[in-house]
């Protein structure tokens, strides 16, 4: 009898990315659907089962063929209740029955994770940290996410925020976060991070041409993108400000490789498809702060899965209802 499949459902903001997956992590099917969040979100969850059953007849597969479900989702995670709250950009305010009507509309059972978290994993079993125990993984986006994996084990901490790296002070006093406190790393190295540092560093610009000073005088639209693709041309504003973002980002990074001393740190989301132009410089930055020991252990790196990640990670974490398997741990390889 073939292994059961696996389910992996990425829901974000915008779109949610789901496949079926091998037990080891090998994507056999994906697709995407639009993130519905009108009506206080209310039609996502039922939009996803509705989705997984049409994905299964159009593959010609049938619920008894797969193991379970894994869902990656922003929010406050409870499995127990089965709830998901806090995910803003979902209109997730308050608490939501997820699993429920997912496991209710598909028939087979769920297990959700924070969405940087089964980010983590995904990059852990079939990425960039693919042949290592210890990795910390940064997700560079709208915000600063990240997940942590120590001797193979997801950590959650004691009331599930473990890897919240995004939140680490970088600057104490700096722009206010929507978490409430000043400093945070998310205010310097997400995709709006990259632009706020951009508008403020343009206005006090004197020396020499810039074509991102000129996009700022003029208030024309300026994205991370562009920041980078202008550092990449010889844009002087423009690498000063990459440079900006590197220092705090590499900072941070110190930190917590200080702390869990992994052997990779891994840095995904829209942002670091900068590439070497944000990895360079943020490695340089690393170096300079990490403890000497950490600094030549650890090993700063891109992510590999680019979108699959958390779709491969998700499905991972089915792998808990695996009552064959002696070790049922979503982690393992």
């Amino acid at each position: 009898m073939a292994d059961k499949l696996l389910i992996g459902i990425d829901l974000g903001g915008t779109t949610t990315k789901m496949a079926f997956l091998e037990k080891s992590g090998k994507i056999i099917d994906k697709w995407r659907i639009k993130t519905d969040t009108s009506d206080n979100g209310n039609h996502i969850a039922p939009n996803i089962a509705k989705s997984i059953n049409s994905e299964m007849t159009k593959t010609n597969h049938t619920k008894d063929e797969f193991l379970g479900m894994g869902m990656g989702t922003p929010g406050t995670i409870d499995n127990k209740a089965g709830t998901v709250y806090g995910a803003y950009n979902l209109n997730w305010g308050d608490k939501h029955q997820v699993k429920s009507v997912i496991e209710k509309g598909v028939g087979l059972p769920l297990i959700m994770d924070n969405d940087a978290n089964v980010a983590a994993l995904g990059e852990f079993r079939r990425g960039a940290g693919s042949k290592d125990q210890d990795i910390v993984f940064v997700t560079l986006g709208t915000g600063v996410g990240g997940g942590i994996i120590t001797e193979g084990h997801l950590l959650h901490g004691c009331n599930g925020d473990a890897g919240e790296i995004g939140h680490i002070c970088v600057k104490p006093g700096g722009y206010m976060c929507t978490c409430g406190k000043r400093g945070c790393l998310e205010q310097y190295a997400s995709a709006t991070g990259v632009v706020h540092i951009a508008h403020d560093m343009a206005e006090k610009f004197t020396t020499g041409k810039s074509r991102l000073k000129q996009l700022e005088d003029k208030h024309q639209k300026v994205t991370s993108k562009i920041v980078f693709y202008l550092a990449d041309n010889g844009d002087i504003l423009a690498n000063q400000v990459v440079d900006r973002v590197c220092f705090y980002l590499g900072l941070a990074l110190s930190d917590v490789a200080n702390a869990f001393n992994p052997s990779n740190i891994i840095i995904g989301g829209g942002v670091s498809n900068a590439g070497n132009t944000l990895l360079q410089p943020t490695t340089r930055y690393f170096q300079e702060n990490a403890f000497p020991p950490v600094r030549d252990s650890t090993k700063v790196q891109l992510a590999q899965l680019g979108n699959d990640a958390g779709a491969i990670g998700a499905g991972s974490l089915a792998l808990k209802f695996d009552k064959s398997s002696k070790n049922k741990s979503s982690w393992d390889k």
